[in-house]
């Protein structure tokens, strides 16, 4: 892993200074940490039904034989939709409720819906389960502004980045964050 010559110091300069990330788009890059594209579970299923591409229909996701890896997907898109009971209930659908990517969305929703300490504690699990899910990092750098930590969220940051992750999403999402921009 490369260390980089930025500190938490020079970070914090940066950022009070109002030192802003660049700017990109939702789902630009390849980044796997980077919003999901829609597909056809949001912009043609209702009620929180799920598109299953073998039979080219809307589908209960209790009903369908998903995998988890399917259901994830499902879950995220929803998540990012701002449909987060939707998420939820397909997140509770997977086999390993142990994967830091369920939890971390489970996180992620709950937090959204306004129940932070749920939220922060799916992201707490998540990061058991996986300390180098950097993208955890960043909804709980994000929470942790939400709470009015921001030396936490600061904790975060470099956390990602010496995890190798200043390339990422994650890690220019939370950045945005603690410069005062609106994020996920």
């Amino acid at each position: 892993m490369t260390r980089h010559p930025l500190t938490l110091a020079a970070l914090a300069t940066g950022l009070m200074l109002g030192l802003s990330a660049p700017a990109f788009a939702a789902g630009e890059e390849s980044d796997e940490t980077a919003p999901p594209p829609k597909t056809e579970t949001t912009t043609k299923c209702t009620d929180g039904k799920v598109w299953d591409k073998k039979k080219k229909e809307c589908v209960k996701a209790d009903q369908s034989g998903f995998n988890d890896d399917d259901l994830y997907k499902a879950a995220r898109e929803f998540a990012y939709a701002e449909q987060y009971d939707n998420a939820i209930h397909v997140l509770t659908l997977a086999k390993n409720q142990n994967d830091p990517r369920i939890l971390n969305y489970l996180g992620y929703s709950n937090r959204k819906l306004g129940h932070m300490e749920l939220g922060m504690a799916y992201y707490h699990k998540a990061l058991k389960a996986d300390e180098n899910y950097i993208l955890a990092r960043s909804y709980m750098g994000q929470a942790l502004i939400q709470q009015g930590d921001i030396n936490g969220a600061k904790v975060q940051l470099v956390e990602i980045r010496d995890r190798g992750g200043e390339d990422s999403w994650a890690y220019r999402s939370l950045l945005q964050a603690l410069n005062g921009y609106k994020t996920y």
